[in-house]
């Protein structure tokens, strides 16, 4: 029976030891700043690929109509009824910043944020209509969220405005093997890959340029040491764990024999 025990308390070590040691998982660890620090300024680009709703209005609404894209409907069926839903049709950036307008032909808007796209497709406008309005929309941002949060994918933003940590929030928060000094965004900048590393134990974080996340944004959580000795654990040590289980097993036998 003793041998039994001793042969209990190896086992129960390893898998101690296997484990690793805990990490601290607190956010913004260090000293608070002022409660005045002002968040940086934020403002969406519009880039290729960026696909825009655009709607425009004047005090004639008649005349407004030909600056306006016609509304698709999208027909829905089911055995008990069928109904049509109008959607509005988008405007897709290419590869040189520009759409095709209405009346005003080729115009490039890549590159100006929201507030200049405005102002600029009204200049345009004034030639043709008294006091017009422009609502400009951007309709495909979407986030990437990957690695070690609780619920990865790609999310939708429906108001053009989501800082870091209201999209991880998004995918859950950070599971507890989450890496909270290695958390990296992926951006694609003059087309090409840009990486930039936060650390979310620093409440510096919050003053990062890149705090503010802009369209098709990948942000990956690293794993850190108890996941990784956790992952090789269970793929590498379950021959070891059998072997254990069954010298355990003989030596019961011997000893009882």
């Amino acid at each position: 029976m003793k041998n039994i025990k001793l042969l209990t308390i190896f086992i129960g070590s390893y898998l101690l030891c296997s484990c690793g040691s805990s990490e601290n998982i607190a956010y913004f660890q260090d000293e608070l700043i002022s409660s005045s620090n002002n968040l940086p300024d934020f403002e969406i680009r519009f880039k290729p690929d960026d696909l825009l709703t655009i709607d425009v209005s004047a005090l004639d609404p008649e005349a407004a109509k030909p600056f306006n894209l016609p509304a698709v409907s999208y027909n829905t069926t089911s055995i008990i009824s069928a109904q049509g839903t109008l959607k509005m049709q988008t405007y897709l950036i290419d590869k040189f910043g520009n759409i095709e307008f209405p009346i005003l032909g080729t115009i490039k808007i890549g590159g100006l944020s929201r507030s200049e796209a405005n102002n600029y497709l009204k200049n345009k406008l004034t030639e043709y209509l008294k006091d017009p309005i422009v609502n400009i929309r951007l309709a495909n941002f979407v986030i990437t969220i990957l690695g070690e949060v609780n619920r990865p994918g790609t999310y939708n933003v429906q108001d053009e405005k989501i800082s870091l940590t209201e999209a991880l929030g998004l995918a859950g928060d950070l599971t507890i093997y989450g890496k909270r000094e290695n958390v990296f965004l992926i951006r694609e900048i003059d087309g090409e890959n840009r990486y930039f590393k936060f650390d979310l134990t620093s409440i510096s974080v919050l003053n990062s340029p890149y705090y503010y996340l802009r369209q098709n944004d990948v942000i990956y959580v690293e794993p850190n040491k108890a996941k990784s000795k956790s992952s090789k654990y269970n793929q590498n040590n379950i021959v070891l764990i059998s072997a254990i289980a069954t010298l355990a097993t003989i030596t019961a036998l011997i000893i009882n024999n």
